[in-house]
C-alpha cells in the first residue's frame, strides 16, 4: 500500500450547533448529560472520517466531566479536531461551550477525547493519513495525547493486576470505614 497523503488538522476540523430543546431536559431542568454525550460522539465521527476518508467507529469516550450545566434554550457547539492519529486510530479533541444568546453568555462545559478507528468496506481497520501539524498548539495536543494513551494503558494493566489479586478478605478490610454496608457471609 502506497503512503497516504497528510491531512492538516485544520481541514477536518468540525463544529456542530445545536439549539437545546425542552424534550432534552432532565429532571433536574438541566440538559441531560445522555444528550450532550450522543452529540460528543457525532462530532467526533464527522471529524474523524473527514480526516480518514472512511467510516469510523468509537472505541472510547475519555475525560467526560460536566463544567458547568447547560440550560434550555441555550446554543450548544461543539468543536471538534484531530489531536492524534496512530495506523488506525484516531484521537478527536472536542471543546463544548453553551451559549445563553439572550444576554451574549458563552460558557465552557467540558472538553472531551474521542478515540476511534477507521474502517475499511470489510469493516477491517484501515490506515488513516498522517496528521500535518501547523501550530505549537496541535504539536502540544498531539503529544499530550501520546502521553494520555500512555497513562491509560499504565491505569488498566495496573487495574487489572488489583483485580487478579485482590481477595475476598482484602476487599472487605479495604471497605472498612468507608460508606458501605458488606452483606455476605464470609464464614
Amino acid at each position: 500500500m502506497a503512503d497516504l497523503q497528510g491531512k492538516t488538522v485544520e481541514y477536518s476540523k468540525t463544529t456542530i450547533t445545536e439549539l437545546m430543546i425542552p424534550s432534552y431536559a432532565n429532571f433536574g431542568g438541566k440538559i441531560h448529560g445522555g444528550i450532550l454525550l450522543s452529540l460528543i460522539d457525532k462530532v467526533a465521527y464527522a471529524c474523524a472520517s473527514k480526516h480518514a476518508g472512511s467510516y469510523c467507529v468509537t472505541v472510547s469516550i475519555d475525560n467526560v466531566e460536566f463544567l458547568q450545566p447547560v440550560e434550555v434554550g441555550e446554543l450548544v457547539s461543539l468543536h471538534a479536531s484531530v489531536n492524534y492519529v496512530g495506523n488506525s486510530s484516531l484521537v478527536v479533541g472536542i471543546k463544548v461551550t453553551s451559549e445563553n444568546v439572550k444576554i451574549g453568555t458563552v460558557k465552557h462545559t467540558n472538553t472531551s477525547y474521542v478515540t476511534m478507528v477507521a474502517k475499511d468496506d470489510d469493516d477491517k481497520p484501515t490506515r488513516v493519513p498522517p496528521l500535518i501539524m501547523e501550530t505549537k498548539d496541535e504539536i502540544r495536543r498531539f503529544v499530550e495525547a501520546m502521553k494520555r494513551r500512555e497513562l491509560k494503558l499504565s491505569f488498566n494493566e495496573k487495574m487489572d493486576e488489583t483485580k487478579n489479586r485482590l481477595d475476598l478478605n482484602q476487599a472487605l478490610d479495604i471497605l472498612k470505614g468507608q460508606r458501605c454496608i458488606a452483606k455476605l457471609d464470609v464464614g
